[in-house]
């Protein structure tokens, strides 16, 4: 493959909605899979994908990596609401022209892809959902300590990228500074940096996780087969979500790594993506 994620070239499309989207598509066109469209994290941008997870998941089908609205190289305004998070979604995914594709969501863009696939059941085949909740869950809103201030400050760095997304062992950080060497090794043509406007909306959005046990039952609206997976001590979307999702999706399998975070994926890139091809299949 001699398009990888520090090669990419950066696109932009302009939607029904007028919001032209920041992009990254890439990948393995040969074969029959479909395209597998991703939602990045609070505050993250096209360049917070580690590059060995999406080169890897690359190697099997397209991967579309998305600002969403407002986001990096995205224009227009950052919602405040993960619902209307979903609408933009929507609205770049029909500029794309995309009527079948894959879905992963990381963090808040698991919140945001359960949204989609709840919008649009009919284009969406199967789903990943990473280090996330579903909307109601347990103790997803309102960080504090550590957390609250890693989350919140004005230009987060590798101290607070350890903070948030991996586990307190030697070994959990020694492998996120790994990724932070990685996520840093593009040069070129980098993705615009998120901003201060993008943090206080996306930190709003997270009203989506005040406890409400009665929106668990939406997601029997999502039929779809769909991998759960977190770190086993997630402190930013507490891994019991996980298992909550597991237990009223319809379709959902579980996977849970241990000695991680909510950074699992970061932390162990190959290893999730060689489950994540796995169960998204050809």
């Amino acid at each position: 493959m001699s398009v990888t994620q520090i090669t990419a070239p950066n696109k932009q499309i302009e939607a029904a909605n007028g919001v032209r989207y920041a992009y990254r598509r890439y990948g393995n066109a040969e074969t029959s899979a479909l395209p597998l469209l991703c939602f990045q994290h609070y505050r993250g941008n096209l360049d917070n994908w580690d590059p060995i997870l999406v080169d890897s998941l690359a190697a099997e089908r397209e991967v579309i990596l998305l600002d969403n609205a407002g986001v990096g190289g995205s224009t227009g305004r950052v919602p405040s609401t993960i619902a209307e998070m979903a609408i933009d979604a929507v609205a770049f995914t029909d500029a794309l022209g995309l009527r079948s594709y894959d879905l992963h969501g990381f963090s808040m863009g698991g919140f945001v892809a359960q949204e989609v696939a709840l919008t649009r059941p009919h284009q969406l085949r199967r789903l990943v959902l990473a280090g996330t909740a579903p909307q109601g869950g347990r103790h997803v809103h309102g960080w504090t300590g550590e957390i609250l201030s890693a989350a919140i400050v004005d230009e987060p760095g590798a101290d607070e990228l350890l903070t948030l997304f991996f586990e307190r062992t030697d070994t959990s950080r020694a492998k996120g500074q790994e990724f932070i060497q990685r996520i840093f090794t593009r040069t070129e043509a980098r993705d615009d940096p998120t901003d201060l406007a993008t943090r206080d909306a996306q930190a709003s959005a997270t009203a989506w996780g005040v406890p409400d046990d009665t929106r668990l039952n939406r997601l029997a609206g999502i039929p779809q087969p769909t991998l759960v997976a977190n770190g086993d001590n997630d402190l930013v979307v507490p891994t019991e979500n996980t298992h909550l999702l597991g237990e009223y999706l319809r379709n959902a399998t579980v996977s849970i790594y241990p000695d991680a975070g909510h950074g699992f994926l970061f932390q162990e890139p190959a290893a999730f993506a060689a489950e994540v091809n796995d169960f998204l299949g050809h």
